[in-house]
């Protein structure tokens, strides 16, 4: 049997609304958002930062809605304003569909999409 690694959840254009340097580490992201993507809370996750392309992976934490924070080191990352995106992979032998959330700019999910099979065209 060989594991393959997938994207699992994608969310997509989260506006930062804080950076917490003093802050033992992790991606501040509402609740409503790890329920609705499949995201466990201290789940790892992959974040790029659209602004600036810095990316880094840390753990998922549970916050309020609107809530989007870079904490402890990921905090020199990113600034106030930045839009996010935040994945996760799982390990399996064949592609399962990953759920991807867009959002708009009080981070509220405007659209949701399954990615369920190969795209159809080069995204270039």
């Amino acid at each position: 049997m060989r594991l393959r690694s997938f994207i699992s959840a994608k969310l997509h254009g989260l506006r930062v609304t804080g950076c917490h340097l003093d802050y033992h580490g992790s991606q501040t992201i509402p609740r409503s958002v790890l329920d609705a993507a499949g995201i466990l809370p201290y789940e790892r996750v992959l974040v790029v930062n659209q602004a600036n392309g810095k990316r880094w992976e840390t753990y998922a934490i549970a916050g309020d809605e609107g809530v989007c924070t870079l904490n402890g080191a990921a905090a020199h990352n990113g600034a106030v304003g930045d839009q996010i995106i935040v994945m996760t992979f799982t390990l399996a032998e064949k592609y399962e569909p990953a759920r991807v959330l867009f959002f708009d700019e009080r981070n509220r999910v405007r659209e949701t999409l399954i990615y369920d099979r190969e795209p159809s065209h080069d995204p270039a």
